[in-house]
């Protein structure tokens, strides 16, 4: 169908602006959009076998996906419960026995691969890892809830596992290789997610393999229901982050990117062909003899020169010789002139126009921190504000309802006890809060980041829990529960020097505490003579 373009009837508002077909600048740009399965759906296949290869070849882009994933996840995002008390009505004793009740049934699941993934390989911290590379290269990936037998040792019949994106397509059932969209019923089907007349998700449907699998496997399909019909539980898990309304389908998270990667690989591995070539010592003989008379030795195999010569006709290269040539004979050397110049600014630009897609500054994604502690701490704080989201996005969509279906599984089994989990959804609520600790972003200036905090404390801005979490990720309750078992180690061991210790660790925090308060003082005061 071919598209009609409104012509203006006066220059008013965007029609003399971005939506201007009459301006010289805008007379060529005639941009399309179509429907999410239009835009998305029919090109994601391309897109995720793109992002995948330069996943696998192009530093850039495995250094885009490594870092979300090491700074989002790391070794794995720790579950801490935070239970409402007040709404449960629980003393603090009460709530925080139940608390770590808790953290040891969930490590008994948790830690173990044979109990929690369907396959047996992964933990479910590094489930956490492969979901979250699975999602930023693919676009989005899947997690079904399966069940074994419990036995003495694996007291739960919860198992994850992990599907990837390509596994999720619509059933051939038009006869079309490929098809994205499909009617079942009164249901759609976009590209295997089957939904109702409202748009709500009712089902998924998996091949049994991925699409370009060579196997003599028959291609089957599988329909399971999103939720289950009993329990209103998830039996899918579909993480993916959408970009537009009534979308079903994620994109991988190099699709703006793609281009400007591949173009920035073939330059760098144009420029490192240039700069071998121009290792090599080749010499161009001029002369008018034959081609199997070339006057220079040859050079043998691996690299080893053939036993020299010593007929007078030939010539020998070597350190500090003087070589008289045969008339008509002279010899020149090849110079390709590389690596180019221009190259270091050229790929800095590329990489940071890269980054500014990825939300990843250059410094973070190239691992270069060459820049002032102002410009560096700046990088650092603007990635975390999208790695931040990243991990709540990943903790609402992996994390909370993983948790919710191990917590109901353990309640109804008796393992852990709490009233009301059942039969009210505020106290469901209460018994299911939870945070999900991560790694932090680290510390530029440890010294006056942490004082930083010390003084945010004090000053009523944080609390200690926070600032733990901030500086090292660490768990501040626990934090004083140790502190206090090695104090009263300490007094045991060295009881007459207690009080000593004590003073000279407080005159040391404070003459710390102080000098950097002057530092930060004098470096304000230099940056603000500076503007």
């Amino acid at each position: 169908m071919k598209k009609t373009i409104p012509f203006p009837v006066s220059g008013k508002g965007y029609g003399e602006a971005g939506a201007s077909y009459r301006r010289r600048a805008m007379r060529g740009f005639n941009a399309q959009s179509g429907s999410p399965r239009e835009d998305i759906d029919f090109n994601n296949q391309t897109l995720r076998e793109r992002a995948r290869m330069l996943y696998m070849a192009a530093p850039i882009a495995s250094s885009a996906i490594k870092t979300p994933r090491t700074n989002v996840i790391g070794p794995g995002l720790k579950m801490n419960p935070k239970i409402d008390r007040e709404m449960l009505k629980l003393s603090s004793e009460a709530a925080d026995a139940w608390e770590k009740k808790v953290k040891a049934e969930f490590s008994l699941w948790a830690d173990d691969p044979v109990a929690c993934d369907a396959t047996g390989i992964n933990n479910f911290y590094a489930m956490q890892q492969l979901a979250f590379v699975s999602w930023l290269v693919s676009g989005d990936v899947f997690v079904l809830r399966k069940q074994r037998e419990p036995t003495k040792w694996h007291p739960y019949a919860l198992r994850l596992h992990l599907i990837e994106a390509d596994r999720c397509a619509t059933p051939e059932e038009t006869g079309v290789f490929g098809v994205t969209v499909a009617q079942r019923g009164r249901n759609m089907i976009y590209d295997g997610v089957e939904v109702d007349r409202n748009g709500m998700v009712v089902a998924y449907h998996f091949r049994n393999k991925h699409p370009y699998e060579v196997t003599l496997e028959e291609t089957k399909h599988t329909r399971v229901l999103a939720r289950g019909e009993k329990t209103g539980l998830p039996n899918v898990l579909h993480i993916m982050s959408s970009e537009r309304p009534e979308q079903y389908r994620g994109v991988t998270y190099l699709a703006q990117i793609i281009e400007p990667i591949l173009q920035t690989r073939r330059y760098t591995e144009s420029e490192i062909t240039a700069a071998i070539v121009e290792s090599f010592f080749t010499a161009f003989i001029k002369t008018e003899a034959n081609t199997d008379e070339i006057p220079i030795d040859e050079v043998g195999p691996g690299g080893e020169e053939i036993q020299a010569s010593y007929d007078p006709n030939e010539y020998e290269m070597g350190p500090g010789n003087v070589i008289t040539m045969n008339p008509n004979e002279s010899v020149e050397f090849g110079d390709p002139k590389r690596p180019a110049s221009g190259f270091a600014s050229f790929m800095k630009e590329m990489c940071s126009q890269i980054g500014a897609g990825l939300e990843i500054p250059r410094d973070i994604l190239m691992k270069e921190y060459n820049s002032s502690y102002s410009a560096s701490r700046g990088a650092l704080l603007e990635a975390w504000k999208a790695f931040r989201m990243y991990r709540g996005w990943f903790v609402d969509d992996f994390c909370k309802p993983v948790y919710e279906i191990w917590m109901t599984e353990a309640v109804a089994r008796g393992r852990i006890s709490a009233p009301g989990f059942f039969s009210d959804p505020l106290l469901r609520r209460a018994w299911l809060g939870c945070e999900w600790i991560g790694p932090t972003q680290g510390q530029l200036d440890p010294v006056k980041e942490v004082t930083a905090e010390i003084m945010s404390v004090e000053a009523g801005f944080s609390t200690h829990a926070d600032s733990s979490i901030r500086i090292n990720g660490s768990d501040w309750n626990h934090n004083m529960d140790q502190i206090q078992r090695e104090e009263q180690k300490k007094r045991e061991v060295f009881p007459e020097s207690q009080e000593r210790q004590e003073a000279i660790q407080n005159a040391i925090l404070r003459t710390v505490y102080d000098a950097v308060k002057d530092s930060i003082l004098e470096e304000r005061m230099l940056e603000y003579e500076k503007k």
